[in-house]
């Protein structure tokens, strides 16, 4: 923790008007937390432990009127604002260093009409918040891979998860969004009510505002589905990502498997011969008839693996499987770009700094793309690289602070070897790094539309912790 005073909160604490923090204090629900308050160093901290940022004031909402005192608060100090859903984006820009933090996470409640198929949870709630209840109905909203994420910035970036592949992103299952734009006015915005806002948010990140709400359709899933998990030693992995290769193009919608180079985790059920050796990963799932799931993955799974731990589970659980990989606190540096094809080069980039990563935590991901992600046209909402049908993502994950550098490096060092091949391109907002590509990167032939929305909404450019989309007449 930063001594008291020393800090980039402290310091701009000190720099904003007394009065205005207790007008703000006086208009809230929530509570309004200064770096001196009890509650301030929890309510700073995210999910990854590089981030250590103090804001000056962090505003817990409750409902979209503490939202609207927060926003013309930052408008009228100038101040910089964060916005903290789920808190589990790995450049850490839920957090604001002397800026303004608007907290959402007690904003978590979660409805669903399970008759008019939809649910509408808010801004703070995390992809198992949904799931718990929506499972209750044996429905499901097409969300991430991990349930302690939140699902508002996962959806403003697309949204990829198991269910991508046969009912699209989380994005494309949205209904309507309300959300508290740069003028503190509240909008609802749907296909219907400011279409270009709507079109805007679905892939835009958070540059348009602070999404309060969100409805999805609901889909029938679960509640049970048959998971594939199964681990083989990494001098299968050629071998075996071109029997992937050649399984993806044939393989149903309803099946949804994401690749990763790993190593072995020093614990049962593995065999302890093999803890700590490079290995592939397969991991995902099945839906539909139980009996058909060995024919199904059959080229996945043929031969001798290390560990195979594919079985019939409830779809809430495998929501929740690599949740424990991912604890809060540990350290993460996470960066991806596109595929135009899985090529043996590929794989050979894989293999290589799988081998060479500095921790034993840290994955090189293949996700598997396409479906109906790339029936939606790419002009259809902001989300561009609905093209490619396969992303790379080099996933750094370590516990040790003093090794910060060589973990960063070696994700650096390997997304430059795989952005010299010509199979390669584009930019995922989930995974940026520390968000310092170029917007262009991931909005593609949509980045001067969303120029124009951005323009109208948010002229002055207040949210601008994101991958940043300029209006007109700003830097």
């Amino acid at each position: 923790m930063t001594a008291s005073g020393t800090s980039a909160g402290d310091r701009r604490v000190s720099d904003l008007s007394q009065q205005a923090i207790d007008d703000l204090r006086s208009g809230l629900r929530g509570d309004l937390l200064e770096p001196d308050d009890d509650g301030y160093d929890e309510a700073r901290t995210v999910w990854n432990g590089m981030i250590d940022r103090h804001p000056a004031l962090v505003v817990q909402c409750t409902g979209t009127a503490d939202v609207v005192a927060a926003v013309e608060f930052a408008r009228e100090t100038g101040s910089e604002v964060s916005i903290h859903g789920g808190g589990h984006n790995v450049s850490g820009s839920a957090v604001a260093d002397g800026g303004l933090m608007i907290d959402l996470s007690p904003m978590n409640g979660v409805h669903v009409d399970p008759e008019a198929g939809t649910v509408r949870a808010g801004g703070g709630a995390l992809l198992g918040d949904v799931d718990h209840e929506t499972q209750l109905f044996g429905l499901a909203a097409p969300l991430g891979v991990v349930s302690e994420t939140g699902i508002a910035g996962l959806t403003l970036n697309g949204g990829y998860g198991h269910l991508s592949r046969e009912y699209g992103l989380a994005a494309d299952n949205l209904r309507e969004v309300d959300i508290v734009t740069a003028d503190g006015q509240v909008r609802t915005a749907s296909e219907d009510r400011h279409a270009d806002l709507f079109w805007a948010v679905r892939g835009g990140g958070g540059n348009f505002g602070v999404v309060t709400s969100l409805e999805y359709d609901l889909h029938e899933v679960g509640p049970e589905v048959s998971q594939l998990f199964v681990w083989y030693h990494a001098d299968e992995a050629a071998d075996r990502l071109a029997a992937f290769r050649e399984w993806t193009e044939s393989a149903p919608r309803t099946a949804a498997v994401l690749p990763f180079l790993a190593h072995v985790p020093a614990e049962e059920p593995f065999p302890e011969a093999s803890w700590g050796e490079p290995a592939l990963a397969f991991f995902g799932c099945v839906r539909g008839d139980p009996a058909a799931f060995e024919e199904t993955v059959g080229p996945l799974t043929a031969g001798d693996p290390i560990v195979d731990l594919s079985e019939r589970t409830r779809f809430e659980a495998l929501q929740a499987l690599l949740d424990e990989d991912y604890p809060d606190g540990l350290r993460y540096y996470w960066k991806s770009l596109y595929l135009t094809e899985l090529t043996d080069e590929v794989v050979d980039v894989m293999v290589r700094y799988n081998d060479s990563a500095p921790s034993d935590l840290s994955t090189v991901d293949l996700w598997w793309l396409g479906g109906q992600v790339a029936d939606v046209p790419q002009d259809a909402t902001a989300f561009w690289h609905r093209d490619k049908p396969f992303m790379l993502n080099f996933e750094a994950n370590w516990e040790d602070p003093d090794r910060d550098d060589d973990n960063v490096q070696w994700v650096r060092e390997g997304f430059a070897a795989a952005e010299e091949l010509a199979v390669s391109g584009g930019r995922y907002g989930n995974f940026p790094g520390f968000a310092g590509d170029p917007a262009h990167l991931l909005f593609g032939e949509n980045y001067d539309r969303l120029v124009e929305v951005k323009t109208e909404y948010d002229p002055e450019n207040l949210f601008r912790l994101n991958q940043n989309i300029a209006p007109r007449g700003t830097d």
